[in-house]
């Protein structure tokens, strides 16, 4: 199934899922995550999720797919993410929003990570390494007094046996500092930033609802061929 959609990447904490919460909202579109652990249930705040109240208000879509104790993978995302494209109005324009380059490239380039198909085109927020840090250390603090020790605690009483995948989540090891969370999600920026250098053709955008709105309008949608 073949549909139009606005997509927008950029490492953690760069600010695209507010930016591209509020463009969804002006079009009344759907948005489908394409992040790897916005699937787990119940990994809301470490996760940075959208509250319950903006997922049913963009019927958003590759969220809450499985518990802690699954694995997951980018082929698990696509088979997710064609169901949820399936049930999408024809007239409701659809917003893809992540960090996750793999799922990105899974669904625009295929699951073959041979690759035949070129790097594919779309919009990635340019960061400054400084100013990412800022924020990944402000909203590290948000997490920790939302109550991230606590989320953590309950998830492991809940699933005592994670999966691979889920294992790898930022701040749901016990035991981590703050200080460790912090150190692995800059690197995850890092690896982010070198993703979407290295395996798309990115058309860095200021991060600012005007910019993003500007290049959307500029260039339109892209066709995505929903399926595996």
């Amino acid at each position: 199934m073949t549909r139009e959609a606005y997509i927008l990447a950029g490492p953690t904490a760069s600010g695209k899922s507010a930016i591209a919460a509020t463009l969804a909202r002006e079009m009344g579109a759907w948005i489908l995550s394409a992040d790897s652990m916005l699937v787990y249930k119940g990994m809301d705040i470490g996760t940075a999720k959208p509250d319950a109240k903006e997922r049913e208000e963009f019927r958003m879509g590759g969220v809450d797919v499985v518990t802690p104790a699954e694995e997951f993978s980018s082929g698990a995302w696509l088979r997710a993410a064609a169901e949820w494209a399936n049930v999408v109005p024809p007239e409701k324009p659809i917003v893809i929003v992540g960090g996750t380059g793999l799922y990105f490239s899974a669904l625009l380039r295929g699951l073959d990570r041979r690759w035949t198909k070129p790097p594919p085109e779309y919009p990635v927020i340019k960061t400054d390494r400084a100013l990412l840090r800022e924020r990944i250390a402000a909203r590290l603090e948000a997490m920790f007094s939302q109550g991230l020790e606590e989320e953590r605690e309950r998830l492991h009483r809940l699933y005592p046996r994670w999966s691979r995948t889920a294992s790898l989540a930022i701040g749901y090891r016990e035991g981590d500092s703050r200080e460790k969370i912090f150190t692995r999600t800059c690197q995850l920026a890092k690896r982010q930033d070198t993703w979407f250098r290295h395996q798309a053709t990115a058309l860095y955008v200021e991060p600012s609802v005007e910019a993003v709105r500007s290049l959307w309008k500029t260039r339109g949608p892209q066709k995505v061929e929903f399926g595996t």
